[in-house]
Order: C-alpha cells, then structure tokens, then sequence
C-alpha cells in the first residue's frame, strides 16, 4: 500500500560540508556525508531514507556542490537528480536554505520546510518522525520558527546551545503537538568554553542545537526579509529568474559577493516568535572520532572484540578503525583513536580529536595536499 504524505510538506537537506575533523576517512574528494562510518550506508543515504519516512521522494531537496552532485548522481541514493541543487561557492547556512527557499516557493507557496543537516546520526528513528511531525504541525499555522533541542547529558564545547524560556502548551497554537516538550526560546548561544559549558548544564535551561529546523515558506521569507534584507533581495532576484536562461548566472552572481552567515546567527536569534521542540531521539552530529567512538562503544559497532585481526594486550579504552585486512596490534595503551585508511594514519588521545583541524594545517604547509 502506498503511503500517504502531506504534498505542502518538503525537506532540505545541506550537504555541503567538510567534515574535516573526521580525517582520514572525511576528504576533500568524500567528504563526511558520503563515507560510510558505522556500516554499508552513508551519512547521507542514512539521511534521505530516514526523512522519507514522512516526506515524498520528488519533495527532498539536496543543496550540495558541484562535487556533491556528482557523487549523489553516482550513488544509490533514491533522490530525483533535477531536486540537487548546487551551491557556486560554500556561504554558511543562511544562503544555502534562502537558495532551497527560493526553489521550493516556486513549487509550492504554500509549503511547509523541514531543513536537515545531512551528516548527523539518529538512533531512534521513529520517535525523530513523531518530533518532525509535531514541527509540521506547529508551522502549519504560520505563527512561528520551530527548531529543535537536545537535552544535553554533559558539557559539550563543541555544540551550540539554545536557551529555552516559558514553556509552551498546545493550546494557543492551535495544533497537536503529541507528547512533546515544547518551549519559547529566549537566545541561541555559540560553542562554549568547558566551564561555560558545565554552567549550561548545571542551569537545565540550555539544550544542545541540533541544526534541524521547520517552518512555513512565507515565515522564513518574512523574517529573512526583516533581518537580512540585503540577503532577502539577492534571493528574490533568483527566485524570479529560476526556469529561465538567466538561471546558472544569476546564481553564480548572487554568490560571488553574498557574505556567509549562518542562519543561527542571522535569522533565529532575531526572529520575533521562536519556539523549541525538545528531542529524545538518540541524536549527534559525529562531529569528531571522539563522538564516534563513544557511539561505537554504546553499540559494540566498531572495534569488535570477535575481529581476531584486532589483538589489544593489557589496553583500555581503544577505538580502531582501519581496513579489513589490515591487522593491528596494540600493547600496554588506553584511551586511545586510531584510524587508519591505508594512505593515513591517525593517532591521537581521546579528548584530542578536535584538534584534527591543526594537524591538517601542518600537512597543508608542509604540502601533503593529496593526503587531504
């Protein structure tokens, strides 16, 4: 039986990132989103089977580079190849989804977004569709921005925050939001420092910014316009001129002088009607191997005990990735990342892996461009 999907309903999903400090496996020439990092399916692939759930096929949008459509094009991802869209130029968060918005409001004026960051994980899958919907729901009616937190379980420095203020009840907006927490928000807050990240979890107020956001198409365009509005007049120029011969270069020109800012900073933290879901749905960004490891270990998906080529004497707390028919021996260790891609070779203290981005600086001078 065919399933039944809100046709005003679409996704955006950005695909436009680095993923740099997951070198080695993360390059240049694969990023993050299409690797494989816990079994045979990518980040991204990950990413549109799970928002299908909810959303019809021919409504996913992928904002992405040249490089990216082509490896999409490639791939088995089940994405309609006239709904990738390229970026000329990376530009942060705000003028990729203004570019999706610009697309998708030629289609439908009245459509609800659903915007997703495409290398994330979620564990429990059917409870993010239930939060989604909920979201939906709320921007149905036009009233208000809806984003998405996570209840932070310790202090994370490389997350941002969101502040939440009243909670809020259903029933002045109208909708079923299920069982979900829902609350205003007060401000979104930028990475912390470790100190200012254990205040935020002592004070129970702050939940981790999980990049997901819903919203009707006429209240993203309306507060674009109000808060950016030199952005808003760029995009309206591409919004016009989308389906014409004129396209391609209108968009090469548009972000040949467009600033990057991301839609945090330029458009949410000064929206006028805010408001947070709160979710449980087993969510990281992968961020670094630190959170991969700590994923590995929940789930006993990496390093496995049974993997006779992996032999650890007297060690403690060691993750390993490396090709299947390598073998590794490690002696006397703990609290160690070891990632080997056959080409490189990465060793570092747990805890340390945000520090990946220097290391990769030191290869870039000292010319081990290939490498990354």
């Amino acid at each position: 039986m065919n399933q039944a999907f809100n046709e005003h309903v679409y996704a955006v999903i950005m695909a436009g990132g680095t993923g740099k400090l997951l070198w080695p496996l993360s390059r240049k020439k694969t990023p993050k989103q299409f690797v494989d990092i816990f079994d045979n399916t990518t980040m991204i692939e990950k990413t549109i089977h799970r928002i299908a759930g909810i959303v019809a096929p021919e409504n996913i949008i992928i904002i992405t580079n040249e490089q990216g459509k082509t490896m999409l094009t490639k791939s088995e991802c089940p994405i309609c190849p006239q709904n990738i869209s390229v970026e000329p130029l990376s530009r942060n968060t705000a003028p990729c989804i203004a570019l999706a918005s610009a697309y998708i409001k030629k289609r439908d004026p009245d459509a609800v977004t659903v915007v997703l960051p495409s290398d994330h994980l979620v564990i429990e899958e059917e409870k993010f569709l239930g939060i989604m919907q909920a979201g939906i729901r709320i921007a149905e009616n036009k009233t208000a921005l809806v984003t998405i937190g996570i209840t932070p379980d310790h202090p994370e420095t490389n997350y941002g925050y969101i502040q939440a203020d009243r909670q809020v009840q259903a029933d002045p907006l109208d909708c079923d939001m299920g069982d979900y927490l829902m609350y205003k928000v007060k401000t979104f807050a930028e990475k912390p420092d470790y100190a200012t990240a254990v205040q935020f979890l002592e004070s129970r107020d702050f939940y981790w910014n999980s990049g997901m956001f819903i919203w009707h198409i006429d209240m993203f365009c309306k507060e674009i316009e109000r808060s950016l509005p030199d952005l808003h007049s760029d995009f309206l120029t591409i919004y016009q001129n989308l389906g014409t011969i004129n396209e391609s270069r209108i968009i090469k020109d548009v972000y040949s002088w467009i600033h990057p800012i991301s839609v945090d900073y330029g458009i949410m933290e000064k929206a006028e009607s805010v408001y947070m879901l709160v979710g449980e749905f087993g969510w990281t960004d992968l961020g670094n191997w630190d959170q991969v490891a700590e994923v590995s270990r929940r789930s006993a998906s990496s390093s496995d005990p049974r993997d006779k080529s992996i032999v650890l004497t007297e060690c403690e707390d060691i993750y390993i990735r490396k090709p299947k028919d390598k073998v590794v021996c490690v002696i006397g260790a703990r609290n160690l990342i070891i990632v080997d891609t056959g080409d490189a070779l990465l060793v570092c203290s747990k805890g340390e892996s945000h520090k990946v981005g220097g290391a990769l600086d030191q290869l870039r001078r000292d010319d081990f461009e290939k490498h990354l």
